[in-house]
């Protein structure tokens, strides 16, 4: 049997709850975006915890959009974020949006003005900020606060009605300016701006500030338990005092750590300079931290959810390794991708005892960690092939096990092939291998008695097709670019992607946009090369291949240096 696995403190939390019959029973929770960018593979922790716990305690999920921002707000990344969740493997309850609310908390509001507890403010953002104190010295009260209950309710109503400018005046809690807390010290809770709401169109011009909204959103919807990361802990106290005051559902809030990985940046104000200065290829380039960038790479739901599991839910921030997502994705890839042949550097190899004009058809597994291989492909083979320019050496060292002179090989799914010269160009350049076979060394039905250790990929020079390969890796060369002095920008690492314009490929992977069309999850594993998906800009014409990742974990070796 295997060892159950420990319950995380949320979960511990919510097993007490159940146990007491609290909120009659019922897990809701909800994962709460703001629509001003695309996902990044820390929200994909915090969905994964969201969705992933409200399923294990048969409850539910709201997907609510945080849109109280119309500045920076698009209805694209609204789509973007909900094709993200549905890829992951996730569904919602309600799709719901803090614009919803837009009149009930204006309600709200308008409330805690008739309470003494809210008033208009006329001061500038500078002014508000000193007047707030420090954290060792408590704020200073301006004229404004001592404003009457009907002064504050007829100039907030003019808020509304646009009788004011940007930044002309704003509505803050009246709660302490001496509280250790600074978010306790009148916090703002509406500020005007004129401008166009995606959802909402030109209806408002005041807009609630995220920490007014946040909290009674959750209590609007009845959220049991409302999970966040550890940069709100300081905010709950504020959250729970709006509550507290309005009388309204008292949902509660709990924090756990954020996703922080090395060689990579997860503030998507830095993602959105990325994008917008053309250092990459959009929000999807394959070496973004985003979602949707780990999916054009090749990731799968299965590996990035894998990943959330075994990383776990703490109460401390911490670093994870890139190569631990890495190692997730080539465990799930290695069990369902199809094995190919790529050359990448090609060098051609002449067989010289091989009939000038033969060919015949091999055989080779789709992939031999199936059960049955998944099937098999041909693959044409004949007097002269590509081989990889690193598979040769003149003068090759003990323990090299594939070609040089006098040395043996075996070409993979073939026959054993000797290298016995090789041939120059004026350069000096290596241009051509030349090598004998054995014919009875074939895959399969080897009768030839010969050992050797080494198996080389090759293509079939006269039945090879062509492709474009885009190797990705780390975006930044350092492992926390955000900790180095100066702009982060200044870290990228230049090997990020490297382009190959002509690789050499094996025929049956021209029907890669068919077998993606059968089946979409279809990657490839180009052997002794790692493993591989068609890029969304690919044609039956012009195929291009994304690489995932290696076989192995490359950079370990680099740290170790």
């Amino acid at each position: 049997m295997s060892e159950e696995k420990s319950l995380n403190f949320i979960e511990e939390i919510i097993e007490e709850d159940l146990k007491n019959g609290k909120h009659g029973g019922r897990v809701l929770t909800r994962f709460p975006p703001e629509p001003n960018g695309y996902l990044h593979i820390g929200h994909a922790k915090s969905i994964c915890l969201n969705f992933g716990i409200a399923k294990k305690y048969n409850g539910a999920t709201n997907l609510r959009f945080d849109d109280t921002n119309p500045v920076t707000e698009d209805t694209e990344y609204v789509e973007s974020i909900k094709e993200d969740v549905k890829w992951l493997g996730f569904d919602w309850k309600e799709e719901l949006y803090s614009s919803d609310y837009f009149d009930q908390l204006y309600d709200f509001a308008v409330a805690l003005i008739k309470k003494g507890l809210a008033y208009v403010d006329d001061s500038t953002a500078e002014e508000i900020a000193i007047g707030k104190g420090t954290p060792i010295e408590a704020g200073t009260p301006n004229i404004y606060r001592s404003r009457s209950i009907e002064e504050n309710l007829q100039l907030f109503e003019e808020m509304k009605a646009g009788k004011y400018p940007d930044g002309a005046k704003v509505l803050r809690a009246k709660i302490d300016l001496a509280n250790p807390n600074m978010h306790l010290r009148d916090p703002l809770m509406y500020r005007i701006k004129h401008a166009h709401h995606h959802r909402t169109g030109d209806k408002w011009c005041i807009y609630p500030m995220y920490d007014f909204a946040h909290g009674q959103s959750d209590a609007i919807e009845k959220i049991t338990h409302s999970i966040c990361t550890l940069e709100f802990i300081p905010h709950r106290p504020l959250y729970e005092w709006f509550i507290e005051q309005l009388d309204i559902f008292p949902s509660k809030q709990y924090e756990f750590a954020r996703l922080n990985m090395s060689y990579t940046v997860m503030s998507k104000r830095k993602l959105m300079q990325l994008v917008n200065n053309q250092i990459v290829d959009g929000w999807d380039d394959p070496r973004m931290p985003t979602i949707s960038g780990l999916r054009r790479r090749g990731f799968t739901p299965a590996s990035i959810r894998n990943f959330c599991e075994r990383i776990g839910i703490a109460k401390r921030d911490n670093l994870i390794d890139f190569s631990l997502l890495e190692f997730f994705i080539r465990e799930d890839l290695n069990k369902t991708s199809w094995r190919r042949m790529a050359v990448l550097d090609p060098i051609k190899m002449v067989i010289t005892n091989y009939p000038d004009g033969q060919e015949e058809i091999l055989h080779g597994e789709n992939n031999p960690e199936v059960e049955g291989h998944d099937g098999e492909r041909a693959i044409p083979f004949s007097k002269e092939l590509w081989i990889e320019r690193e598979d040769f050496m003149e003068e090759p060292p003990k323990k090299f096990f594939r070609l040089g002179v006098g040395l043996m090989c075996r070409l993979k799914n073939a026959y054993i092939v000797q290298c016995d010269d090789f041939v120059k160009d004026a350069d000096g350049n290596v241009t051509e291998i030349h090598c004998t076979y054995f014919p009875n060394s074939k895959s399969g039905e080897d009768t030839s008695g010969l050992k050797v250790k080494g198996t080389m990929h090759w293509v079939s020079v006269k039945h090879a097709k062509t492709a474009e390969i885009r190797l990705y890796d780390r975006l930044f060369k350092v492992e926390q670019p955000d900790a180095e002095d100066g702009d982060f920008k200044d870290y990228m690492n230049p090997e990020s992607l490297v382009v190959i314009k002509n690789a050499y490929i094996e025929p049956d992977l021209t029907l890669a946009i068919e077998q993606l069309q059968e089946n979409p999850d279809r990657r490839y594993q180009f052997i002794r090369k790692g493993y591989f998906c068609l890029d969304k800009e690919a044609t039956a014409e012009h195929l291009i291949f994304n690489r995932t990742v290696g076989l192995k974990d490359s950079w370990a070796k680099e740290i170790n240096k």
